[in-house]
């Protein structure tokens, strides 16, 4: 073997052979050396070129783009300010800005990184999910990124906001995400907009920025029902992309998140209370939203009630921080939110880019809403025709989201009178007085229109609905001698459930 050695080593091809691996292995090092020290000799340079900052030019001297004062607290911040406005007028090296979303680059594709960079997103709500949201966003390479909340940052917050320090706290949140995110991303564009999101103003807040670009997708993290509901009108009927976080409040279990449709959304309270009001809207799909599966349960968090002390200070309206928002504290995991605020943007980052992407599909139920619509016309026209024979052309004043909302969300798809699920219909519950219908204008121009309401109406089956249109409209009997007391008062507390909506559609 020694000899073989010998031989092999004395060998003038062994000798060529190893000198060219030495050769290549240190060529090999020294480029990646070379490219290190230029890569480090490039950061350096940026980072020393920077100017020192007197009284003249310090930032807290001065109002930033959404007209708030900037204060400054410490040298860091002045260099991340300063190192940001050049960044942002393209003053910076592109080679890093590539190294620093490299992963993103190769898991998303040369060209999904440059839809991402080239990419508008507004963020409505800046608290534990849309801050979680946003700093994701920036450090995927999200350049444009509009932040709109009219709130400030509170010692309460740090416990689930992504990037508030104690610093941070009383400066506005839209301020403390664009403060601490620009120290990670400087190139990425902040629109801030500190103000509380309204229908009045939702063309502007929504609308186009950077030379009339449009968003290209926005992240509803609004936890007040009405305020979220009118935003999510205005993006299905303006047609602009958008996913909503649900309640991410009294949520333990990370393995319950999920995204579907809002039609599906379930086992939530604000999900089901947004999901209710946007189908009296007539809006039953469409919308992207990330909530949780998770039941409460003995021992779990649920919403603390109101101190009885505050109800008799007055109006509980009056005791929160602006008109109709909550007032009672809500207990918040901080880990909940934050897992909320990743999903929403993985979601956007997907679409974005176009990387396939698949949640929960919708439940497909409009034949069913159809069918149901069809039996409340028909029933309404017989009535019609007891109290006014040989009435045509009547006319229904309900919609395919009425007839979803009552169907699913108040009678959670079961006949009140027997629980069964199927070939399920909407009738009256009582016979009118007198009529049914109301009258206007004559002759040709003449319009007859149906007096339902949501609170008239009840689910059941099809064959209970013909046996109550027998009894209740055509006999005339009284419901006491069709139903027992207790069906009749379950019935009752439905119908005045249904009454509190109708103010909504």
């Amino acid at each position: 073997m020694a000899s073989f050695l010998s031989t092999s080593l004395a060998s003038p091809r062994i000798q060529l052979l190893a000198t060219a691996i030495v050769s290549g292995a240190t060529a090999a090092a020294l480029v990646l050396g070379y490219q290190a020290l230029e890569r480090e000799e490039r950061l350096t340079k940026l980072k020393s070129s920077i100017p020192v900052l007197d009284e003249a030019n310090h930032p807290s001297k001065k109002l930033n783009d959404a007209g708030i004062s900037e204060p400054v607290v410490d040298v860091e911040d002045a260099r991340n300010l300063e190192l940001a406005r050049r960044a942002q007028a393209g003053d910076f090296d592109e080679e890093l800005i590539l190294e620093q979303l490299a992963r993103n680059r190769v898991f998303l594709t040369p060209e999904g990184l440059d839809k991402l960079r080239d990419s508008f997103v507004v963020v409505v709500g800046c608290g534990g999910v849309g801050s979680h949201c946003t700093a994701a966003l920036a450090r995927s390479g999200v350049s444009k990124i509009r932040l709109i909340d009219f709130d400030q940052v509170t010692l309460s917050s740090l416990n689930r906001h992504a990037v508030a320090t104690l610093a941070d706290v009383g400066i506005p949140k839209v301020q403390c995400l664009r403060r601490r995110l620009i120290a990670i991303a400087p190139w990425v564009k902040f629109d801030l907009c500190q103000a509380k999101f309204d229908a009045p103003v939702a063309a502007k807040m929504l609308g186009p920025w950077d030379n009339g670009r449009e968003p290209d997708f926005i992240i509803d993290a609004i936890d007040n029902i009405d305020t979220k509901v009118e935003l999510l009108r205005h993006c299905y009927e303006h047609k602009l992309p958008v996913i909503s976080a649900m309640g991410a409040g009294c949520k333990s279990d990370p393995t319950k998140i999920t995204v579907g449709d809002i039609g599906n959304s379930r086992d939530d309270r604000l999900s089901r209370a947004t999901r209710r009001r946007l189908k009296l809207l007539g809006i039953t799909s469409g919308i992207p939203v990330i909530y949780s599966t998770e039941q409460s349960g003995e021992g779990k968090a649920e919403l603390l009630p109101l101190p009885e002390e505050e109800f008799e200070k007055g109006s509980v309206g009056d005791l929160g921080v602006m008109p109709n928002f909550r007032v009672r504290i809500l207990p918040v995991l901080g880990t909940m939110p934050a897992i909320f605020g990743l999903t929403v943007a993985n979601h956007v980052i997907l679409s974005i880019t176009g990387y396939p992407i698949d949640y929960v599909p919708s439940k497909g139920r409009e034949k069913m809403y159809e069918g149901i619509l069809a039996f409340a016309q028909n029933s309404e026209d017989r009535l019609a025709k007891l109290f006014h024979p040989g009435t045509i052309g009547l006319k229904l004043p309900l919609t395919m989201g009425d007839v979803a909302f009552l169907s699913e969300e108040l009678y959670h798809g079961r006949s009140i009178i027997t629980g069964i699920p199927t070939k399920l219909v909407l009738i009256r519950w009582r016979k009118p007085a007198e009529t049914n219908m109301s009258v206007i204008g004559q002759g040709k121009d003449v319009q007859r229109c149906s007096t339902v309401r949501l609170r008239d109406l009840v689910c059941m089956t099809k064959e209970e609905a013909t046996r109550h249109e027998k009894d209740i409209f055509k006999a005339g009997k009284a419901l006491a001698e069709v139903y027992d007391q207790e069906t009749i008062a379950r019935v009752e507390a439905k119908l005045a459930e249904a009454a509190t909506y109708e103010p909504f559609r």
